[in-house]
């Protein structure tokens, strides 16, 4: 008898969609939204209430602020927000903060 090995084509169901997210680019998005999903927990409830809009283009975070002042304070917070956020989402989602 003819000793065949089996050909392994199985990956476990995590594998799968892990694949499935990353070939479609998905996980960028999760990725992304994860980062958002932060924003208020990194930066306090005060700061969150004037926040406007959060989005995310080419690995930059816009954020909408309504006060001036506070788009000066964060912008000398910048590089310790960017250096959070992305701890928070586990991998770098974001390079820069554009306060808008």
């Amino acid at each position: 008898m003819a000793n065949f090995r089996k050909r392994s084509n199985e990956q476990s169901l995590r594998e799968a969609i892990e694949d499935m997210l990353n070939a479609y680019h998905y996980m960028d998005k999760i990725n992304e939204m994860q980062v958002i999903g932060l924003w208020d927990a990194i930066v306090g409830r005060l700061i969150a209430r004037e926040t406007k809009g959060l989005f995310i283009r080419n690995k930059v975070l816009y954020v909408r602020l309504t006060s001036p002042v506070l788009k000066d304070e964060l912008g000398y917070a910048r590089s310790q927000l960017i250096k959070k956020l992305n701890k928070g989402a586990g991998c770098e989602v974001i390079t820069d903060i554009a306060f808008v």
